[in-house]
Parts: C-alpha cells; sequence; structure tokens
C-alpha cells in the first residue's frame, strides 16, 4: 500500500523496518532521541526498541565512530548519525583509515556494515561552518558508497539497501527534502545502490544531479520547456560512488548537450567527474555541448543578502542552459526564493 509521506517519515519508517527484520541494527547520535528526533527521522524510536539500541551520544565524534566501527566488525550493524557533515569531520580518521579500510586489508574476510547518516543543507545563518555539501570528500575514498537521495520512495529503499549492505555507506540527506512528499509504499522494499534514474526525460540536453540538486534541476526543466520550448532531461544520480555510468553516458549521446549540477562547489567535485567521465567515453561527435555549474567558489556567507546569490538554484540552470544553447534570451526572474528556510514549519537548524 502506497501512502503520501514525507523524506523524514521515510527514513524513520526504513530505520524502524530494519530494526525489527535485524537484531543486530541499532541506531545512535547526537539527538537521537530527543523530541524533535532529528528533523522527525528518529522519532518514537527509543520508545519502540529501547535504549540499548536508541541512544545519544557525547560530544566525541572521533571516539564514537570507532565505537561504531568495532560494532560493525564485531557482528552489528549500527547507524550513526550527524546532524551536519560538518560534525563528521570529526570523525575522519575512524571513517577513511578504519571503516573504509578494513575489508580490503584483511582480504575481505571482514566487513563493516556501518552506516553513517549526515545531513546538509542550507539557510538559516548557518554560514560557512554548518552549510557545506561535502560528498566529494567521501566520494574520494575506496571502500566507502555515498548515497545522496531525492525522493521519499528512494530514500527509504535507498536507506534499507544501505543498512543491508556489508560496506559502510555515508548516507547524506538534505535537509531542506525532509520535508517533500511523495506516495511511497509500506511495504520493506531495496533500491540498488549504484543505481540512477530518469527523473524526467528529454531531448535538447541532460541535466545531470543529485539530491537537493533535483528539485532545482526539475523546476529549471518545466521552465525552459514552457518559456523556451527546450526539451530537457533530468538524471537523478542517486549514489555518489558509486556512480550509474551506464545511465550518465546514454543521456549524454541521447541529448549530446550536458550541464552537471553539482550539490557543491564545482570545482574538484561530483560534476568534474560526471564531466570526465563523459569525456573519457564518449567521442568528440557525440559532444555537442557539455558545462558544469555549482555554488559560487568561496565560503557560504551567513547572511541572507550574500547567501541568496550564493547558490546555485534554478534561475541560474535556465541561463546556463540559455547559453549554452546559444540563446541571446536571459531568464531574468526576480531571486525571490526561500533561501532561508524550506517551509513555513522550519524553527531551526534542530
Amino acid at each position: 500500500m502506497d501512502r503520501n509521506i514525507d523524506c523524514a517519515t521515510a527514513i524513520n519508517e526504513a530505520t524502524e523496518q530494519c530494526m525489527k527484520k535485524y537484531k543486530n541494527v541499532f541506531i545512535f547520535g547526537l539527538g537521537v532521541p530527543d523530541p524533535k528526533g532529528i528533523f522527525g527521522t528518529t522519532t518514537g524510536l527509543q520508545k519502540k526498541f529501547g535504549n540499548q539500541r536508541v541512544f545519544d551520544m557525547p560530544l566525541a565524534e572521533n571516539g564514537m565512530m570507532g565505537v561504531a566501527v568495532g560494532a560493525a566488525l564485531n557482528g552489528f550493524r549500527p547507524i550513526i548519525t550527524h546532524q551536519r557533515i560538518e560534525f563528521a569531520l570529526l570523525s575522519m580518521e575512524q571513517i577513511i583509515n578504519q571503516a573504509a579500510k578494513w575489508n580490503y586489508m584483511t582480504a575481505g574476510k571482514q566487513k563493516v556494515p556501518l552506516v553513517i547518516r549526515m545531513i546538509v543543507g542550507k539557510g538559516w545563518g548557518q554560514g560557512p561552518q554548518h552549510s557545506q555539501s561535502l560528498e566529494s570528500l567521501f566520494g574520494h575514498i575506496p571502500g566507502l558508497k555515498v548515497v545522496m537521495p531525492f525522493s521519499p520512495k528512494d530514500t527509504k529503499g535507498l536507506l534499507i539497501s544501505s543498512i543491508e549492505d556489508n560496506n559502510p555507506v555515508v548516507f547524506i540527506e538534505h535537509r531542506w527534502l525532509h520535508s517533500i512528499k511523495q506516495k511511497v509504499p509500506k511495504s520493506y522494499y531495496k533500491i540498488k545502490i549504484g543505481s540512477g534514474r530518469i527523473a524526467s526525460k528529454g531531448n535538447d540536453i541532460s541535466l545531470i544531479s543529485y539530491s537537493y540538486g533535483i528539485f532545482e534541476c526539475l523546476k529549471a526543466s518545466k521552465i525552459l520547456k514552457e518559456k523556451f520550448n527546450i526539451s530537457s532531461e533530468v538524471v537523478d544520480l542517486r549514489t555518489i560512488r558509486p556512480l550509474d555510468k551506464n545511465i550518465i553516458l546514454k543521456s549524454a549521446k541521447k541529448t549530446k548537450r550536458i550541464l552537471a549540477v553539482d550539490n557543491s562547489w564545482k570545482s574538484f567535485g561530483v560534476s568534474a567527474e560526471i564531466i570526465s567521465l563523459i569525456t573519457d567515453n564518449l567521442k568528440t561527435k557525440d559532444i555537442k555541448k557539455i558545462a558544469r555549474i555549482g555554488n559560487v567558489e568561496v565560503p557560504c556567507p551567513s547572511t541572507r543578502a550574500l547567501a541568496k546569490d550564493f547558490y546555485c538554484n534554478y534561475i541560474s540552470i535556465v541561463n546556463k542552459v540559455l547559453e549554452m544553447l546559444g540563446s541571446k534570451k536571459k531568464y531574468l526572474k526576480k531571486n525571490n526564493l526561500n533561501d532561508d528556510v524550506p517551509d513555513k514549519s522550519f524553527k531551526g537548524p534542530f
């Protein structure tokens, strides 16, 4: 049975269903048992499963990540949460030198079935240290899988697959997607890690992105069609590592024009990887135009007046597409976007 639920509920439901199915799954992190339950993603779990399987942790991210890695090596399937991706930076040694490498160092004899939930976002004056999208840091590391879903349906299916995976999975959520709703099956189901999807079909240009970038790409695609008669294909990667190379190359070969839309800065990031993948595998005659777009290459400003011009959004995507297709037109809609909060229910970062 399908119901209309948001991403936060989908995460909560996937976690609950996995905890019911697997007694060795537990979840912990700062704020996990709090009343707000990390944007509603962990609400009610401690009441259902007790404080031995759902619990808070001290401000010792590196040490607690070590606990998670040790538990994973000893038969458990831990889920550790970080309400900001920046908090996980304090545990990089454990993630990169321990979690990502044990399977390799033991010739496959030891597994690290660990899910590391990290939350990214924007707005609310959080500025340089709490608004970053650092997926490319983790995507660079062999041994880690990096998942970044857009829709509630994909979020649930990919989280279940991540919990069942025998490798460490960095599961990155954009908090502005937590409130997006979609019909989601109540049943237990999985979506393959490393499999992208076509979010919207088109013929003139491919917009390739992931996570919140898909939200902006879909808005841009609608405007391009209605106002400029440009048919754009939106490719949702869903996972950063491994990349779905086939879906990228197939779409690129179909439209011959590609715009890679980064969720972060474009330099040394996911969009750069997309561009290199296409240019490495397709002949020159198969590519008419190729470009990438991302946030302004500075740390994120705290003030709203500056932040509204920092983020890549549907306006900048539309104008980039028009430029790539040789149009002298420009989409000049005033930037009156909700750049500070995703909706009226948003009462603060925690």
